[in-house]
């Protein structure tokens, strides 16, 4: 299985989003946040979150990329159950009991969205408003494409090196 964690290349989201997420905290789309929003509530960072922001599952900031890795069957069950605690307190569910299979939902289009992805690969989100609704888009970039050589330190453990 697989699912996304947050990856940040500089700090760029720490000002773009009023809470953003931490890097390696495991995400989701999280576009039902905006389900209800109309063009008056697409102001300043509120903004940003919409138009770009994936949902970290620990902090519930925002972050602009994530990228795919392997998630344990444990860790999903934890996630899920984060989640759904989260519809209770945030969104007013009524239980965690049935926040839960929504949770799980909002999780499976998550992982269903990663796994035809290589690890590592990176996922964007764009969304826009719609006389329908939210409409999101996601675009995956291959490693390679996104030129993660510029942001990784290269070196050797080797003391002759």
């Amino acid at each position: 299985m697989k699912l996304a964690r947050a990856i940040h290349f500089d700090e760029s989201d720490q000002r773009v989003y009023a809470s953003p997420a931490r890097t390696g905290e495991w995400c989701i789309a999280g576009g039902f946040e905006f389900s209800d929003w109309t063009e008056g509530d697409l102001t300043g960072k509120a903004r940003q979150a919409f138009a770009n922001g994936f949902l970290g599952l620990e902090t519930f900031g925002r972050v602009t990329f994530v990228a795919v890795t392997v998630v344990e069957p444990a860790e999903l069950a934890q996630l899920t159950e984060t989640l759904a605690g989260h519809f209770v307190d945030w969104y007013g569910a009524p239980s965690q009991d049935l926040a839960r299979p929504v949770a799980a939902e909002e999780l499976a289009q998550m992982r269903d969205l990663c796994e035809d992805h290589a690890p590592n690969t990176l996922l964007t989100v764009a969304r826009e408003l719609t006389s329908a609704g939210v409409r999101e888009m996601f675009r995956a970039l291959d490693p390679r494409e996104a030129g993660l050589d510029q942001f990784a330190l290269h070196g050797s453990l080797d003391e002759d090196h």
